[in-house]
């Protein structure tokens, strides 16, 4: 499964320049690893982040001003970082396969002289099969709205003339099979789940018809226990047996459909004769199940960004909940790549000093970050057994 070794992303709020991980062009860097978490302080661009892999995601899905304007962004002069007068820019670094070479996507997003946001440039490569250094070969190339596309077996080029700027060139030509390298990239993104999970959407009854991925707000999730039941019995099974052990007392949950058509999400409790409700159960025990669900449900997103994990949870939960993401992220060959902001240092506790990057303010009011693993002293106080969200906690992360 694809994933993505290096991310940047500039002018976008807070994040004026901001990279993790590696890039083409710093081969020396470390690669992100199958969990990456960021943490800080209040206030230091953590949503921020997590809302720029959303907004790269919404661009693909809508165009670059509908993505300005949704989700209560404000619109393009309100994402910008304040006083740039360049273009809100993406990076991703990503690899296909463990035996591929790495693609890497370029997005740079301004406005035209009427305010209103498009599609200044936009570039994908990748380095041909032995090729170490250099320059990556492009296979597409698009400024203000033209370019050349170009396709690798054959080195055939076409001429890209795109009727609206706002929209993404690799969303257009990523539809056909002439072009696998950004079709491969399209679907990608595609995949991406970006979890908006709120406890209120999930007590919701939707209407009965089973699906295999919970949506970004969580409102289907009855939905998706009706796929489970009804497809995957022996695995959600070990999913409420995870459940039972994580939050006392639950014994059985499932989805009960009403004479209108709709799903309600029953909870058992050992100690009840009465089941409950979606309705009638906490914010944590809901959120706990959903990621259990998310992460457990057979073909899972390539790419699972969740913010603030911790919300609603108890703290004895939030070390098991990051054991359980780094398992699925490395325990399968189709094991997703995980990306979670956080404040809470029982979380961080699970992690490994290379997992875990330092979002701080810097003194222009801009964000900068670094991992957790730069840091020496760091390094040999975990390897000495001292837990890294204790460390945290005691201001040796700040």
């Amino acid at each position: 499964m694809a994933k993505i070794e290096g991310f940047r992303v500039a002018n976008y709020r807070a994040l004026k320049s901001v990279t993790l991980g590696k890039l083409w062009n710093a081969p020396k860097d470390v690669p992100l690893t199958p969990v990456t978490a960021v943490i800080g302080r209040n206030g230091v661009g953590k949503s921020c982040m997590f809302d720029a892999f959303g907004f790269l995601a919404d661009c693909l899905e809508l165009d670059v001003e509908k993505a300005c304007n949704t989700r209560g962004r404000g619109g393009f002069n309100r994402i910008r970082s304040q006083g740039s007068a360049g273009p809100i820019g993406f990076e991703i670094h990503f690899r296909q396969g463990t035996r591929t070479q790495p693609i890497t996507y370029e997005l740079d997003i301004d406005a035209d002289n009427k305010g209103r946001p498009y599609v200044a440039r936009e570039c994908l490569g990748q380095r041909r099969k032995g090729q170490k250094n250099g320059e990556p070969f492009q296979f597409l190339t698009i400024n203000d709205g033209r370019g050349v596309a170009t396709r690798a077996e054959t080195a055939e080029t076409e001429l890209v003339a795109l009727r609206d700027k706002r929209h993404l060139g690799v969303a257009a030509l990523g539809i056909f099979e002439r072009h696998p390298q950004i079709a491969a990239f399209l679907q990608f993104i595609k995949g991406w789940h970006l979890s908006y999970f709120t406890p209120d959407a999930a007590r919701s009854m939707p209407l009965a018809h089973p699906q295999k991925h919970l949506n970004v707000r969580g409102d289907n999730l009855a939905n998706v226990v009706q796929f489970m039941e009804r497809e995957h019995r022996d695995r959600f099974a070990g999913i409420l047996k995870k459940i039972a052990e994580r939050i006392p007392g639950i014994d059985r949950i499932d989805a009960v459909r009403t004479s209108d058509g709709r799903l309600l999400l029953r909870f058992n409790d050992q100690g009840f004769k009465d089941p409950f409700y979606a309705q009638q159960m906490s914010d944590g025990t809901l959120k706990a199940f959903a990621y259990l669900l998310m992460l457990e449900v057979p073909s899972p997103p390539p790419f699972i960004c969740i913010d603030g994990p911790e919300n609603g949870l108890h703290h004895k939960l939030l070390e098991i909940l990051a054991g359980e993401l780094r398992a699925r992220a490395t325990g399968r060959r189709d094991a997703p790549q995980i990306f979670v902001t956080t404040h809470h240092p029982n979380f961080v506790d699970a992690l490994r000093p290379d997992e875990v990057w330092i979002l701080e303010k810097g003194e222009d009011g801009f964000s900068t970050i670094r991992r957790a693993s730069d840091d020496k002293i760091v390094r040999a106080m975990v390897d000495e057994g001292l837990p890294l969200g204790g460390l945290w906690h005691s201001d040796y992360l700040d």
